[in-house]
């Protein structure tokens, strides 16, 4: 199975006969609209499954919905608050949200909560669990924010991973947000995830243009035993 990088916290899995693009919101060309999704992705004779996580314009690109034009064999599987804010319509895509489940032949999503808005999203695909954290985090600020609440978004954030927890306590592959952008420790959530959930390959996310700096979490997933994996360059591969 193999993980490609496409921007922020896009990313698809390749798995055996199907691939899962999850929160596309740019491709991987910068100047200009082809990239591997367009030129390489849906071009291919497969299923091709399109998950959104929420409807913020980091994470979902309305454009996905024109794809079925030219593919006929996609899927959508979105948030429900996508939906919501009038993103979509109802028979656009399956909606999901917390609690909830899409299955079918190929694969299993479990919807979890997310600390900001949407879902998170936990995949059974072909013997392996993914997630992708979508905009779950330990969304601390605690350099604009007062110490009360730094600590009311800390504790709303560890309610999730225990109930994610309690489902799954290992994982082959998490995606999760690790974003400088947060200052002071800024890498809380994802020690946090790793501490509590046994993961074998962690790929950071939603650090926008700045990958260097989350380079310095590397030592600390890797004392855990976790195998620690940046993908910066768009279109930048690798197998799990």
């Amino acid at each position: 199975m193999r993980l490609v990088y496409i921007y922020h916290s896009g990313f698809v899995v390749e798995a055996e006969g199907f691939s899962v693009l999850i929160d596309y919101y740019r491709d991987t060309a910068t100047s200009s609209n082809g990239g591997f999704v367009h030129d390489d992705l849906l071009k291919r004779p497969e299923p091709l499954y399109v998950l959104s996580s929420h409807f913020h314009p980091d994470h979902f690109n309305p454009e996905v919905l024109t794809w079925k034009e030219q593919k006929n064999n996609i899927h959508y599987i979105f948030s429900k608050d996508i939906l919501k804010h009038r993103r979509a319509k109802a028979e656009d895509a399956f909606y999901i949200q917390k609690g909830g489940i899409y299955q079918d032949d190929n694969l299993t999503i479990k919807a979890f909560g997310s600390t900001d808005v949407g879902v998170s999203f936990l995949m059974e695909i072909q013997g392996r669990t993914i997630f992708h954290a979508g905009d779950l985090n330990n969304w601390h600020w605690k350099d604009e924010s007062t110490k009360e609440e730094a600590n009311e978004a800390e504790k709303k954030y560890l309610h999730e991973l225990d109930i994610i927890a309690k489902d799954t306590d290992r994982m082959d592959l998490v995606m999760f947000p690790v974003d400088p952008r947060l200052g002071t420790d800024f890498m809380r959530g994802a020690q946090q995830f790793i501490d509590k959930i046994q993961t074998k390959v962690f790929v950071p996310m939603h650090f926008w243009d700045r990958p260097a700096e989350v380079e310095v979490f590397a030592p600390y997933a890797e004392s855990k035993g976790v195998r620690y994996v940046l993908l910066s360059v768009r279109g930048e591969g690798t197998d799990f």
